[in-house]
């Protein structure tokens, strides 16, 4: 049996976060290199992946930043072959970027859906694929989908049917992935927060109603904090779930229960 302080343990482990230069990105990618793994930080600011960097290269971790916008072929297969080259290997993709908008159905406009699904399904498609195909080849690997409570719910006050939509559809290829490769040796699950405070999510907050709203309605009475997403994180990326794949995983302070 493995050891309980060893379990969690991602050293020598390379990991690929997509979505990395903000919000829930960077918690991922903090939580990540102080459980050992080697990150790969990916987005299109590189900019501030670079000063993520720093501030890990500063406390002995190893990472690299690399830009990439997920919904192009040639800047997915340019990020998995940067790791590959310079690490060896890609153990754990977590698949985080993503992009939303609020605007009712009604006037939501063809292009304002296609770009949100082009982000948040093609583009998690594209660098499951190609991560998934390293890892195929090493027979080993843990792809976490970053999907969302609003996969599995409705929520009508706060108009968002792309975003939703795109959610749910995460959620499925989590399935279709895992049944695919689960006899290959590679794991896929998704991890679906709630209402955490982020840059997509930074206008409701600031709005005094909206924020009374996402509290009165969460039966913790409270939105999470981007802290409490590390242990889902880290089960899902280390051995400990070693027999989990095609689970999705809600962190919502009981949102989806009620």
């Amino acid at each position: 049996m493995q050891k309980i302080n060893t379990l969690f343990s991602l050293e020598n482990k390379v990991a690929i976060i997509t979505g990395a230069s903000s919000g829930l990105g960077v918690t991922f990618a903090n939580a990540l290199a102080d459980a050992g793994a080697k990150v790969i930080l990916a987005a299109r600011r590189k900019d501030l992946l670079e000063k993520l960097v720093e501030k890990l290269q500063a406390i002995d971790k190893q990472a690299m930043a690399v830009a990439c916008d997920v919904t192009r072929e040639e800047d997915v297969t340019r990020l998995v072959d940067t790791a590959i080259k310079n690490y060896g290997q890609v153990d754990i993709l977590v698949n985080n970027a993503g992009i939303a908008n609020s605007v009712p159905a009604e006037i939501e406009t063809a292009d304002q859906f296609r770009q949100v699904m082009d982000v948040n399904v093609t583009g998690s498609f594209l660098c499951a694929r190609q991560c998934g195909a390293a890892m195929l080849e090493a027979g080993k690997g843990s792809i976490i989908n970053i999907a969302s409570m609003m996969g599995l719910v409705g929520i009508g006050q706060i108009p968002q049917a792309a975003y939703n939509t795109s959610k749910g559809a995460i959620v499925n290829m989590t399935r279709e992935l895992a049944a695919q490769w689960a006899r290959r040796g590679v794991r896929v699950n998704a991890l679906a927060p709630g209402w955490f405070p982020s840059e997509m999510t930074s206008d409701l907050f600031e709005n005094e109603q909206a924020a009374r709203f996402i509290s009165r309605k969460t039966p913790m009475g409270r939105p999470g904090n981007p802290s409490e997403l590390i242990g889902p994180l880290l089960l899902l990326a280390s051995d400990a779930s070693s027999f989990m794949t095609g689970q999705t995983i809600v962190v919502d302070g009981g949102w989806t229960i009620v």
